[in-house]
């Protein structure tokens, strides 16, 4: 098994794009990055504890690789701004790429080079690609949350203008 540990503004946005593929074990909302031991979700909106909401993701890289984490993953947020995401504004919500070991940061530089090359977006990705310091899982009404509240989940996913983002950039590819 191998991990990956990604943020894209709101966890909740970020379990249900991996939910689908085979290889992927489990995805888990929680907090990554801060300085404070086992964060409450209060905490780490007060924007004191360095943490960033995010999702980490066992997989099976022979199912699964890498790579294809991270292609499903630069589609479920708008990675040209870094001052949170949508309607959530903050360091809390800043998108990362939070790599295990070398060939994880390698491998998202280059793809974030493909897809500056690839002009799919008017601004350049600036995701920034970070060491991995810590996770902490979130409490439990946040784990699966599309499922648990899936009206609230779908109103949040339009209403905040991921649902739109994503479809304009992507619908084509």
């Amino acid at each position: 098994m191998a991990k990956a540990t990604l943020a894209g503004g709101c966890f909740w946005c970020l379990v249900k794009p991996f939910d689908q593929y085979d290889g992927v074990n489990s995805v888990t909302s929680g907090y990554s990055n801060g300085h404070k031991e086992n964060p409450t979700y209060e905490e780490v909106g007060s924007g004191t504890t360095g943490h960033t909401e995010a999702v980490q993701i066992d997989f099976d890289p022979d199912v699964i690789s890498y790579r294809e984490i991270l292609e499903v993953f630069f589609k479920t947020f708008d990675p040209t701004d870094n001052d949170g995401q949508f309607g959530d504004r903050g360091s809390m919500y800043m998108p990362a790429v939070f790599y295990h070991d070398d060939t994880q940061k390698e491998e998202a530089e280059k793809y974030i080079d493909e897809l500056n090359d690839s002009k799919v977006f008017n601004d350049p990705v600036i995701t920034p690609v970070l060491p991995y310091k810590n996770f902490y899982a979130a409490e439990d009404y946040h784990q699966d949350f599309y499922k648990k509240n899936s009206a609230h989940y779908n109103a949040f996913y339009k209403g905040s203008g991921r649902k739109g983002f994503i479809e304009k950039h992507w619908s084509e590819n």
